[in-house]
């Protein structure tokens, strides 16, 4: 019976008890279709075996031979190794997780054959955690390629692979429904059965590449699911009630002229797009995407004055403490002498100070209310809050996002909601992603914004660039340098530009250098900045915590270490705090040999194109859609098997068949968006 899937228990499999449902559950897989449509990311080849002696570091390979010794090793951290001997070499097999009867019974094993990636280890070439089985009885070889599902902890590929054949038993047994319009050569069920076990036949270049028929029919699906997710959300939200706002008057028309500047004609085009949003009965929802520099805090301001004529209150969240507080002093300077008064709440305001500030936005005496996580938590109640900004969004997650909505949202109210990013999202992504959303564009930068140069150096020549930096310095100039590492431990990264700041403190005597970074008190982060801003300092140590948010026009000069560690996004966000004066600027992007192609080809994007939009579109093809947005913090976004880049020519195809779905296959559009996405409303809440 069609659908009986999607109600079947996952614990109905066998091997599925209390603990390994929680696991899965992890992984969004609480039935038996659940199990189905989670989907192999990449492919094994298993086919055949190669000899020990032709294995190279980087490559997978099936190996067998005979255990020729086994012991536990102690270094850094306690392993059992065991050495794998065939007639053309040996190769070590290392665990780091074991039991005293995994080392027994592999001591003991005689001959195996193994699976997995050979590494340069501390042994010569070694398999970490291989899949092994004994061949004291034949052990075929696998006829086609093997699927790698994606897993969390305590599922692993064999367990996973065992609970797909159980689940693809019972597809065989009953039917999947058909939720889209027949265009498709292959059936659901046939293309699910294929891509958990590929035939012998399978044309495996095509498969590799994603672009199998079999691929392209649950892509398309996919794509279609979330495309209609998003319009069930837009429609959800055009019930609700938001405030309505009058048109901006005097004190909106104050802070233009008290800017100091002209708008763009970019910016007002946002501006005037946002005041027509707030004066709508239904909450919007706008995203506004503008390059490093581009000005989106005039628009913040500009909307905050409109909320507060009408007298509601704004809340604008910011991922950083340096970011928010760089928003505060804007707003402070822009809207004092017009009498609103601002707030400032962050994890560092404690005590008798938050209290005071709590009572303030309670009470409404503070109309613009900006911070970090902070203003999401519990104690933090808003008097009317009619606004939400949400800077940088892609750096929340989505229940952070939630948790702010939600505190100006009663019965059936919500307040207006913006955000802002200046990583610019590409048409593509936009497309797919935002149906739900208004999408506003600044295009154009401010004048005076200077274009900067960028070079590519390899690390070998440091000292050239220590160089470059003692003239900048008897120039008057400011220099930031930061420090990265491909760790991803804030402790190892904090470390290293200490390293760095007494290193350059002893090679440039002459020069006033400061340090920031992520584990420092934020007060003395604060001083070390103001300290910069204000011209007391020379050189500027630190880590990627500078990445947004910080203001120094006088800044024109860039160093970046191990750049061929960062994506494409991260390395504009940080060239973006130089070439904000009229100064030339320079970023000098180093890198350490080897330099593998795919680092190559990002540092020369760099090195091309000041263009924020080019640079998101080629990103997007390099690491793909759920990093460029941060979804893989929320756990939403998860594309199971479609691609945006390579599938992006079905878009417009996708487009009709979520129009086609909504206006005549009502009852089955749910159905459809529950079969591929988790928690659909919160995804589109937010």
């Amino acid at each position: 019976m069609p659908g009986d899937l999607a109600k079947i228990d996952v614990t109905s499999l066998k091997g599925v008890g209390p603990a390994l449902s929680k696991k899965l559950a992890k992984l969004g897989i609480e039935t038996v279709q659940d199990v189905l449509f989670h989907l192999p990311f990449r492919y094994e080849d298993r086919t055949q075996i190669t000899p020990i002696g032709a294995s190279r570091p980087g490559e997978s390979y099936v190996l067998q031979g005979e255990i020729v010794a086994c012991e536990v090793a102690y270094g850094r951290r306690r392993s059992l190794l065991a050495y794998l001997q065939d007639n053309t070499g040996k190769v070590g097999l290392r665990f780091y997780h074991f039991s005293k009867a995994q080392q027994k019974n592999l001591k003991t094993a005689g001959a195996i054959r193994c699976f997995g990636e050979v590494r340069a280890g501390a042994s010569g070439l070694e398999i970490y955690h291989p899949e092994y089985s004994q061949l004291s009885s034949a052990v075929d070889m696998e006829e086609s390629l093997t699927p790698v599902y994606p897993a969390t902890e305590g599922v692993s590929q064999s367990r996973y692979r065992v609970l797909v054949t159980q689940a693809l038993d019972r597809l065989a047994q009953t039917s999947i429904e058909e939720l889209l319009p027949d265009r498709w050569d292959t059936s659901l069920a046939q293309a699910i059965t294929y891509l958990h076990h590929p035939p012998p036949d399978t044309d495996v270049a095509l498969l590799m590449e994603g672009k199998h028929p079999a691929q392209t029919r649950l892509a398309f699906e996919e794509l279609t699911a979330h495309q209609v997710s998003l319009r069930i959300v837009r429609e959800q939200i055009q019930k609700l009630q938001a405030p309505v706002l009058d048109s901006p008057s005097k004190r909106y028309a104050a802070v233009k002229q008290s800017f100091g500047f002209t708008l763009t004609g970019a910016q007002q085009r946002v501006a005037d797009e946002v005041a027509v949003d707030l004066m709508k009965s239904q909450p919007s929802l706008r995203l506004i995407q503008g390059d490093v520099g581009s000005g989106k805090t005039v628009i913040a301001a500009l909307a905050s004055v409109h909320s507060f004529e009408n007298n509601f209150q704004t809340a604008l969240m910011a991922p950083t403490e340096l970011l928010a507080e760089q928003h505060f002093i804007n707003m402070s300077n822009w809207l004092a002498p017009l009498g609103i008064k601002t707030a400032w709440l962050s994890g560092r305001v404690t005590g008798k100070k938050r209290i005071e500030e709590l009572a303030r936005i309670l009470a409404g005496d503070a109309a613009v209310i900006i911070g970090t996580h902070a203003l999401f938590q519990k104690d933090v109640e808003f008097r009317n809050l009619g606004l939400v900004i949400v800077d940088e969004q892609h750096r929340f997650g989505v229940n952070q996002r939630l948790a702010l909505r939600a505190k100006g949202s009663a019965g059936n109210t919500s307040p207006h909601q913006l955000v802002m990013t200046a990583t610019p999202i590409p048409r593509t992504l936009s497309m797919s992603i935002y149906a739900d959303m208004d999408v506003s564009v600044i295009d154009e930068l401010p004048p005076g914004r200077t274009p900067v140069t960028t070079t590519v150096m390899s690390d070998e020549k440091r000292d050239s660039v220590i160089s470059r930096i003692a003239e900048a310095c008897t120039e008057g100039r400011q220099i930031y340098w930061v420090c990265t590492l491909i760790e991803e431990s804030e402790v190892l990264q904090c470390q290293a530009a200490e390293v760095t700041e007494k290193e350059l403190a002893k090679l440039l005597p002459d020069a006033r250098i400061g340090l920031v970074h992520g584990r420092m008190a934020p007060a003395l982060k604060t001083d070390v900045m103001n300290q910069f801003k204000s011209k007391q300092l020379d050189l500027l140590v630190a880590t990627t915590v500078i990445e947004v948010g910080v203001d120094v026009p006088n800044a024109s000069l860039m160093v970046i270490e191990n750049s061929e560690r960062l994506g494409l996004a991260q390395l504009h966000q940080l060239r973006g705090r130089i070439g904000r004066g009229t100064t030339d600027s320079h970023c000098v992007l180093l890198y350490r040999k080897p330099l593998g192609n795919l680092s190559k080809e990002r540092l020369e994007v760099m090195r091309q194109s000041n263009d924020g939009f080019f640079i998101a579109e080629r990103d997007l093809e390099i690491r793909g859609p759920g990093e460029l947005l941060g979804t893989r913090q929320s756990g939403a976004m998860q594309f199971r098997i479609a691609d945006l880049m390579r599938d992006q020519e079905m878009l417009p195809m996708v487009r009709e068949a979520s129009l086609t779905m909504m206006s005549e296959h009502r009852d089955k559009a749910s159905i459809l968006v529950n079969r591929w996405i988790k928690d659909p409303e919160k995804l589109g809440r937010v």
